[in-house]
C-alpha cells in the first residue's frame, strides 16, 4: 500500500462539487457505493442537492486532498436522528490508504458519537476502512440499490 506525501482535509467549496459529480459517474465506484440516485448522470440535480448540503449546519462536509489534488469527499449527516458518515474516493486513489487516513482525521473534526457507517455487503474495502477506524459491525439491513438494480444487504457499523 502506497501512501502519498500529503493527505489533507479542507472545508468543501461549491466549486469542489463539480469534481465530486465526476467521481460518482465512475461505474466501479457506483457499484461499490450501490445506493445511488436513480439518475446519477443528472448534473443539475446533483449540484442542487449538494449545494443545499453545503449550507446545512447539520452536515459537515470536507474535501479530500492528496498532494493538493482533489481526491474525494467525506461528510457527516443526520438521518432519522442518527449521525452517519459517508465518503467517496476517486478510483485512482483506491488501495493507497487514503480512505483510512482521512476517516481518522475526519473523526477528530467531527465528534458526534455514536456515528454510523453503512456499506454494501461486498464492499470489502470500505468494511476494512471502517474497522481500522474503530467502527464495529452491529447489524444488517436491506435496501434497493439503484446502481445494481436489485435489493441488496448492507452492513451497519457503529463508532461510540
Amino acid at each position: 500500500m502506497k501512501i502519498r506525501n500529503q493527505i489533507n482535509l479542507r472545508k468543501t467549496l461549491a466549486a469542489d462539487l463539480n469534481f465530486f459529480f465526476q467521481f460518482q459517474l465512475d461505474k466501479d465506484g457506483q457499484y461499490m457505493a450501490a445506493f445511488m440516485p436513480v439518475d446519477p448522470t443528472d448534473r443539475d440535480a446533483y449540484l442542487a442537492k449538494h449545494t443545499r448540503f453545503l449550507n446545512d449546519p447539520a452536515i459537515t462536509t470536507r474535501t479530500i486532498l492528496v498532494d493538493n489534488e482533489i481526491a474525494g469527499s467525506i461528510a457527516k449527516f443526520v438521518m432519522e436522528g442518527e449521525a452517519e458518515i459517508t465518503y467517496w474516493i476517486d478510483k485512482k486513489f483506491w488501495g493507497q490508504g487514503v480512505a483510512s487516513t482521512i476517516l481518522k482525521d475526519f473523526l477528530n473534526i467531527e465528534t458526534a458519537r455514536p456515528i454510523f457507517g453503512r456499506v454494501a455487503f461486498d464492499n470489502y474495502g470500505s468494511q476494512k476502512v471502517l474497522e481500522k477506524c474503530g467502527f464495529v459491525k452491529i447489524g444488517t439491513d436491506k435496501g434497493f440499490a439503484n446502481a445494481r438494480q436489485a435489493e441488496i444487504e448492507e452492513f451497519i457499523y457503529k463508532l461510540t
